[in-house]
């Protein structure tokens, strides 16, 4: 990702918001209320154990096109398809400074006829560094073993939800790193080709006497993408024109009340209300652009290992981690109506 105050970016968001003002008043993007206990019994399903065996695996390089980036697929779909997750590849080959590469993203989703998705999306490659591994454990093994943990704690819980419209999609793109230096065209290959790809695939859905026909792009609720996680005191802000503020505050509001019932560790506040005007260029653009709502959780300022051979394991605070799949763990429950 690049981070930049970027005008063309602010620019862009003004040419999107009227597209998405009706697109969102269509449908709002409201949560579930549930109770006190409920939330510290998902909270509680945290287990620093278990994210640190899942995490294992994507603790490698994962370059486009090495046979490192091909077990790490095969381990995300393998862990998604035994969650009982319905897994898609998204194959396609493009043209890179370095010649042509293979991409895949790789698309799980619970319950493919729900009209609705909310999604939770992480990149899965590492940087390439030439001569030396990069491990990129916060750019992004962190967000998606999340991602993983989120999946396996809920997959048992998701036939009963409340919202039964909306069902949990998770994204493992491809490609978002950019090969030399980064450019439109050298960054962001899988979440490019994957909302292009969606916003021309045709999906039509009947409810009583009701036919719509709308893109396979449309069903996103809200794009959740998480990158940079892991290390300690990140500070995530509600950035200008993602369409999402709602939801945004509902991170800040869950994070002071899981406080306050006391199912977090005592470590300084992650999450902040108010509009940032930075932007920063990741993944999210892509559908963005086609009027998708985005939570964009990232730090900034960026991790000081950002980019550097020392976003390794060691870089990585488990108790912040904790944290953080706890608060996005509640929300996801409360935006789909999950209940343990």
């Amino acid at each position: 990702m690049c981070f930049r105050i970027a005008i063309a970016i602010l620019l862009l968001s003004v040419i999107v918001i009227a597209q998405a003002y009706w697109r969102t008043q269509q449908r709002p993007l409201n949560v579930f209320r549930i109770s006190d206990k409920a939330k510290v019994a998902i909270c509680r399903m945290t287990d620093s154990s278990r994210f640190r065996t899942l995490l294992k695996p994507l603790l490698v390089p994962r370059v486009v096109g090495t046979e490192q980036h091909k077990k790490v697929a095969w381990y995300i779909r393998q862990t998604m398809k035994g969650l009982g997750f319905t897994v898609e590849v998204d194959h396609f080959n493009e043209r890179t400074p370095h010649g042509d590469k293979p991409f895949r993203n790789i698309i799980a989703t619970y319950d493919v006829n729900a009209p609705r998705r909310l999604v939770l999306a992480c990149h899965y490659e590492s940087k390439i560094f030439p001569g030396a591994e990069f491990i990129g454990a916060t750019d992004s093994a962190v967000p998606c073993a999340m991602l993983l943990d989120i999946a396996t704690t809920f997959a048992p819980l998701l036939r009963t939800h409340i919202n039964k419209d909306v069902t949990l999609q998770m994204l493992f793109l491809d490609g978002e790193e950019a090969f030399g230096e980064w450019t439109d065209t050298d960054s962001l290959y899988g979440a490019r080709h994957l909302a292009k790809l969606w916003s021309e695939k045709w999906y039509s859905h009947s409810e009583g006497s009701s036919f719509s026909i709308n893109s396979e792009i449309d069903r996103i609720d809200v794009f959740v993408l998480l990158d940079l996680l892991g290390a300690s005191n990140p500070q995530i802000h509600n950035m200008y024109g993602l369409l999402a503020n709602n939801l945004f505050e509902e991170l800040t509001s869950i994070e002071s009340e899981l406080s306050s019932l006391g199912c977090l560790h005592r470590l300084p506040q992650v999450f902040f209300s108010g509009l940032s005007f930075g932007a920063v260029e990741d993944d999210h653009l892509p559908f963005l652009t086609r009027g998708v709502p985005v939570l964009h959780l990232i730090p900034t300022p960026f991790p000081r290992v950002w980019h550097t051979l020392n976003d390794t394991e060691a870089a990585l605070d488990y108790p912040t981690i904790d944290n953080l799949i706890s608060v996005i763990r509640v929300f996801v429950a409360e935006y789909l109506g999950v209940v343990p």
